[in-house]
């Protein structure tokens, strides 16, 4: 693929030479003082071989127009419309024939040498698209050739992680036990009496002493909904959302899995499973007895 060549918006000039070696900190005098440029055998000024790419870049209002389309834009979208909507690596390649000094005009024209194989990367499969720039002056003499090389990958689709709980100092231990896969119960060291969710004091006997007990994982389903909307990327929908009542008497806010809306009825026993949201969060959920 060809893509046709492109004339410079700009000829090469002073002040954008003096722009550019002010904000990359080049301190040469050959790019400003015409003395120093002949000083070293130079006929005058010379612009930085890294503008090169500079002087034919179209700028906003130009690169908008309908007109400025070109066949690279074509095949940008193509790739697009294929998911390959990111790029993760460029790779820049220049071979510089001569200076360009003030008064030149550039034009650049460019060939799409290759396109890979979709190749594995840990992003998502991509593909290395390498194209052939031509830098060329008014006469149509070659400046500068530069091969430049893009990985342009299809992102892999994540499932997004569940919001996280409000985890504070009275309820820590709660989810620490989920880590590791236990239900635990927080229970009155005064009274015995058992309570979920977990707080500092004993509803009963105002007791700040507590210690756990851990649950058998049995439980009826005490109530339930459907939820619908709003949608979570996280979630799969409809998401059963269920109130049980453990065998030790506490219940539970929670998910139920392995069964259809239509299927649940209060009363129904349910049995713990443990769901590995991500690495960082564990959560029971139930599932009706086999």
């Amino acid at each position: 693929m060809l893509v046709p060549a492109r004339a410079g918006q700009d000829p090469v000039n002073v002040p954008m030479i003096r722009h550019w070696v002010e904000a990359m900190g080049d301190p040469n005098p050959v790019y400003l003082s015409a003395d120093a440029a002949r000083a070293t055998g130079r006929e005058g000024i010379v612009a930085p071989a890294s503008m090169m790419q500079a002087w034919t870049m179209r700028g906003y209002a130009a690169s908008t127009a309908p007109s400025a389309r070109t066949a690279f834009d074509e095949l940008v979208e193509l790739l697009a419309e294929g998911g390959y909507t990111s790029v993760v690596a460029t790779d820049s390649e220049f071979e510089f024939v001569r200076e360009l000094v003030p008064g030149d005009e550039v034009s650049t024209e460019e060939v799409v040498e290759s396109i890979s194989a979709e190749k594995r990367t840990g992003l998502g499969p991509g593909r290395f698209v390498t194209t052939v720039r031509t830098y060329r002056d008014a006469s149509g003499a070659v400046v500068a050739v530069q091969k430049w090389r893009t990985l342009r990958f299809r992102p892999a689709e994540e499932r997004a992680l569940r919001p996280r709980p409000a985890v504070n100092q009275d309820n820590a231990f709660w989810f620490e036990a989920a880590m590791e896969k236990r239900l635990v119960i927080q229970r009155c060291s005064s009274c015995e009496a058992l309570r979920h969710p977990p707080g500092p004091c004993c509803p009963h006997c105002r007791s700040f002493e507590w210690d756990t007990v851990e649950a058998a994982g049995r439980a009826t389903v005490h109530s339930y909904v459907v939820a619908h909307h709003p949608p979570h990327p996280a979630f799969d929908y409809p998401l059963l959302i269920a109130l049980v009542e453990l065998a030790e008497g506490t219940r539970l806010i929670t998910n139920l899995v392995g069964v259809a809306p239509d299927e649940v009825v209060i009363g129904m026993p349910v049995r713990l499973e443990w769901l590995e949201a991500d690495p960082e969060l564990v959560l029971p959920v139930f599932r009706p007895e086999s």
